[in-house]
């Protein structure tokens, strides 16, 4: 009878919670709307206070309970609008949110970098979508809507708000170090119908998103987490392409929008500007010309690509002068609070400018209803975020994403009581495709290959794969980010090549463009592109061999003249 009630109490807190998404206004006019509850807060609020409100600071589980009470003295000291959540485990995350909602004068505002859901900073405990690049392969939107849906029940379960997601960068540079497969692809078009469909699931589901990172991250070589890169295109380059996707979400409606840190002299011609702290940018580019009326925050204070050039508080207050909303993870909020209070004080900032935006950030919290206190149950908490329904949805995305190239005559005559090889690349033990393959084929062989082995060890395995009828060669990326280049020996990958040529298909558990850097591989009869090294990607390639589901998938991204975006049988 317990259990029934409480199984009764969540799905009516589920009801209730969609419920509110469903009748929740616009957010941008919402905003931008005189409310009793936004008046009432802001009025008691001390000139510091004001100034914290604009600040989010950075929040951790699993750094010790040393850490949690620091931030919690912060909080408690400065009264700061909100939290950027980072690693920990989902109860941990909730008992901590509990706690520092207890101690904030102001309801935080819970925030979180979530691009494939709660698993990008949770990983082994809560649930990680597919990455924007394999969903970028997806033809029907309404999957990746769905999933922005889930997403935001996995907020309102732990008690988060606002996710930093979705990336709307155009990946036209492979070389890309810190956006690449974190992008939908290098095609504009798709990738506005690809975010749209994100955001909207989000937003319909009741919490806030962000587009990122304006103006356009996608064309760079240099990670702004370590240095300033600096874009040297001209503005009606920058303006057809990279804000492109910008100015089309503008107009659906995009609640938020960060801000990157780079150099791009064509709008702001100071030497070692960053676009994040830059008025031109903020202020002059997405505010005036492209009419932006939500909520601008900074991408992570804390990151070479801002602080490098202006140290020691002063990115904090250019980019208040900028006209941001929110400033991410600053190194020193206290000392930042000072600085701006001084910048008041000697006219560099507007008073009244300061005080609109705190009103904005407060009918944000608002809209996401934290006019009403609420306290996270941990109760059946991990259970809540690994939902079967999620799961499901987790591989009807990974089976629409799983793209065929080259031929399907291999992969429709494939036989599985005939005699077949398997070559894993990449891994030394079997993982979720191997074990399925496996269990589906007795007269089956695997041979592993770590990816750094000599041609003595290699040509043993090769011997061995030839006396087989059948062959599949399987390529794992298991680094925990799948990039450009394949770590392996240019022995191993001439082995790759010499098994293509026979007859193989061959599934690669990697980075679309990887396969420029696997010369010969394009000799396969069949390709299955599977984008990433995860269960749910390797479980799509062995049901999509087994003529279970049929390969729907689109290349997101052009790799070379064989395989250009849209390439997919």
């Amino acid at each position: 009878m317990i259990f029934r009630k409480m199984v009764l109490g969540l799905a009516f807190v589920a009801v209730s919670l969609a419920a509110k998404a469903q009748s929740n206004p616009n957010f941008v006019a919402f905003i931008n709307q005189k409310h009793a509850w936004v008046d009432s807060v802001f009025n008691t609020l001390s000139p510091k206070e004001k100034i914290g409100q604009l600040f989010l600071v950075r929040a951790h589980t699993n750094l010790g309970q040393k850490y949690i009470d620091s931030v919690a003295a912060v909080i408690q000291k400065e009264q700061l609008g909100g939290l950027v959540v980072f690693q920990g485990g989902p109860v941990r995350h909730a008992n901590m949110f509990n706690r520092y909602q207890a101690v904030a004068k102001v309801p935080l505002l819970m925030t979180f970098d979530g691009e494939w859901g709660l698993g990008m900073r949770m990983p082994d405990s809560t649930i990680s979508y597919p990455y924007q690049m394999t969903l970028g392969a997806i033809q029907d939107e309404s999957l990746i809507y769905q999933m922005g849906k889930e997403v935001a029940k996995d907020f309102h379960r732990i008690g988060m708000h606002f996710n930093f997601a979705p990336v709307v960068d155009i990946n036209n540079n492979p070389k890309n170090p810190v956006i690449n497969f974190r992008s939908f692809g290098d095609n504009k078009y798709n990738v506005v119908k690809k975010a749209k469909a994100y955001m909207d699931g989000m937003v319909d589901g009741g919490i806030i998103a962000s587009l990122k990172h304006f103006p356009g991250h996608g064309d760079t070589d240099v990670d702004s987490h370590h240095d300033l890169p600096q874009l040297k295109f001209s503005k009606e380059r920058l303006d057809t392409l990279e804000m492109y996707p910008f100015r089309q979400l503008i107009k659906d409606g995009a609640p938020a929008v960060m801000v990157a840190h780079m150099n791009i002299p064509s709008l702001d011609p100071t030497p070692n500007m960053p676009s994040s702290i830059s008025k031109p940018v903020v202020t002059g580019l997405l505010r005036d010309q492209l009419g932006f009326k939500g909520l601008t925050v900074t991408d992570a204070m804390d990151m070479s690509g801002v602080k490098k050039f202006f140290p020691n508080g002063e990115a904090d207050v250019q980019a208040i002068i900028a006209g941001h909303d929110l400033l991410e993870v600053s190194e020193n909020s206290g000392r930042a609070i000072g600085l701006i209070e001084k910048a008041i004080k000697d006219g560099r900032i507007k008073q009244a400018d300061l005080d609109a935006r705190v009103k904005k950030v407060l009918a944000a919290k608002l809209w996401v209803g934290l006019n009403r206190k609420r306290v996270i149950s941990t109760n059946y908490l991990y259970d809540d975020l690994n939902r079967t329904s999620s799961k499901q949805l987790v591989q009807r995305l990974a089976d629409a994403s799983i793209t065929l190239l080259n031929s399907n005559n291999r992969l429709y005559s494939f036989q599985p009581k005939q005699k077949t090889a398997i070559v894993s690349i990449g891994v030394t033990a079997a993982q979720d495709f191997e074990k399925e393959m496996k269990a589906r084929l007795p007269e089956s062989d695997i041979y592993y290959i770590k990816g750094d082995e000599k041609e003595e060890a290699l040509q043993e395995i090769f011997k061995n794969a030839k006396g087989h009828k059948q062959l599949i060669v399987a390529i794992h990326d298991d680094r925990s980010r799948p990039r450009s280049e394949v770590p392996f020996s240019p022995e191993v990958k001439e082995v790759i090549a010499k098994l293509a040529k026979r007859k193989a298909i061959t599934c690669l558990f990697t980075n679309p463009y990887a396969l420029a850097d696997l010369p010969g591989v394009e000799k396969s009869q069949s390709i299955l592109m599977g984008y990433q090294n995860d269960w749910f990607m390797q479980r799509a390639a062995v049901r999509a061999i087994f003529r279970e589901i049929k390969p729907k998938g689109k290349l997101p991204v052009t790799i070379n003249e064989n395989y250009k975006y849209g390439t997919g049988i």
